[in-house]
């Protein structure tokens, strides 16, 4: 190895929100966590939430919205775009000669002309 250019590795101690903290080797000088053995929901057997940045939250809505009661759902969207795309799509002319004629109409109707 050579020598200088390595982080010093020593003992450190973690310290968790909850209190509870227990040494163990790092290059850093100390870490904080939110959650620990101590107080984690699979070690400890209890049920509850363990929500980071609204998880929980945000999990919770979507199931909401996905239940009957909810807002409309992505399919009901999607049927009424494909519905406004179908009628768009039945109004333009599928031949040349459709809309030549369709021209047509158009240049008569607005010089006045039947």
């Amino acid at each position: 190895m050579k020598q200088g250019i390595h982080p010093r590795y020593g003992q450190l101690t973690v310290t968790c929100a909850c209190g509870n903290s227990f040494v163990t080797g790092s290059t850093k000088d100390a870490i904080k966590v939110e959650i620990c053995s101590a107080c984690h929901p699979f070690f400890t057997g209890e049920m509850r939430f363990v929500d980071t940045m609204g998880r929980v939250e945000r999990f919770q809505k979507k199931q909401q919205a996905a239940s009957p009661g909810g807002t409309v759902k992505k399919r009901q969207k999607r049927l009424l775009k494909i519905k406004r795309d179908a009628e768009i799509e039945a109004a333009k002319p599928k031949t040349i000669r459709e809309l030549l004629e369709r021209a047509k109409k158009e240049a008569a109707g607005a010089s006045g002309v039947k």
